[in-house]
């Protein structure tokens, strides 16, 4: 049996909430680079990853979308790459207790392939760079995640399928008349072909335009793949309130959704912007009510 098969073995699968407004709430400066926080403040990294267990996430991510080698040179912390990866896994381990596996975030590199920004070569060689520090630091799988262009994530997922570990691709899709598709116009469908031929364990959809939207989102992927499906959609749209970015769902609502992903097919529900651990213990208590 393998790590998701065990996972799913008791029925759909926590994972946790967003991390991004976690860590704001205790501290972290607008325009900071949230990864550092690994290297500078890791007790404060790891008391999201706590406050998420504490609420029954089963799966908690890392602090780490944005630490490949690429994207953090544009905050001048390109040499810090390996060191803020490690640690990123190593909190979430500490924080996880062994009462919820960790699943390594890898989010996209910031440059554009179709541009001529970056190589397909230079791609797979820093996502294989971040893959690798994630799986020394105690990753139990890796979350290829908030991504928008699929050939930047199908080489991210054959990077990180050189570990040996399970590996889960997440798009976003919130463009398109129907905010069924990427920003470089992929559907459901297409993403989850090419995340599963490219060795995904899992595939999915993160971010977005809201929960409501993401259930046919998920009965799409679920349709056109044989892999597990993987939810982590925001609490609804963002609203401006005093300068600030507001998610008005409540725990309660976003929660009400969780039958429907369940009935799409999915077997990992969590969230993302907008949503803490209020959330998760929403979607626990949702998910229990669907088990046998």
């Amino acid at each position: 049996m393998t790590e998701l098969e065990q996972l799913m073995a008791g029925g759909p699968v926590a994972t946790d909430g967003a991390w991004g407004t976690q860590l704001y709430a205790r501290g972290l400066a607008p325009g900071d680079v949230p990864d550092s926080w690994n290297l500078t403040h890791p007790d404060r990294v790891e008391e999201v990853g706590r406050a998420y267990v504490e609420a029954g996430s089963q799966v908690i991510l890392t602090n780490t979308l944005l630490a490949s080698r690429l994207m953090l040179a544009g905050y001048g912390l390109a040499e810090h790459t390996l060191e803020i990866n490690r640690a990123g896994a190593a909190i979430s381990r500490r924080a996880a207790e062994g009462r919820a596996r960790v699943f390594a975030s890898m989010g996209p590199s910031g440059k554009m392939l179709l541009a001529g920004d970056v190589t397909e070569d230079q791609l797979l060689e820093t996502f294989r760079e971040q893959a690798g520090a994630l799986a020394e630091g105690g990753a139990d799988a890796l979350l290829i995640e908030t991504m928008s262009d699929l050939d930047e994530a199908t080489l991210a997922v054959r990077a990180a399928a050189e570990t040996g570990l399970p590996v889960v691709a997440s798009m976003v899709f919130a463009s398109g008349k129907g905010k069924d598709r990427t920003l470089m116009g992929t559907t459901p469908e297409e993403a989850a072909r090419a995340l599963e031929a490219a060795g995904a364990s899992a595939v999915g959809a993160n971010c977005g335009s809201g929960v409501a939207g993401y259930v046919a989102v998920c009965r799409r992927m679920h349709a056109a793949s044989s892999r597990p499906i993987w939810i982590k959609a925001n609490a609804g749209l963002p609203e401006l309130v005093d300068g600030q970015t507001r998610y008005r769902m409540t725990a309660e609502e976003f929660a009400g959704y969780v039958p429907a992903l369940v009935e799409a097919g999915a077997s990992f529900i969590g969230g993302c912007c907008g949503t803490g651990p209020e959330h998760v213990r929403a979607i626990v208590a949702a998910i229990g009510q669907r088990r046998p």
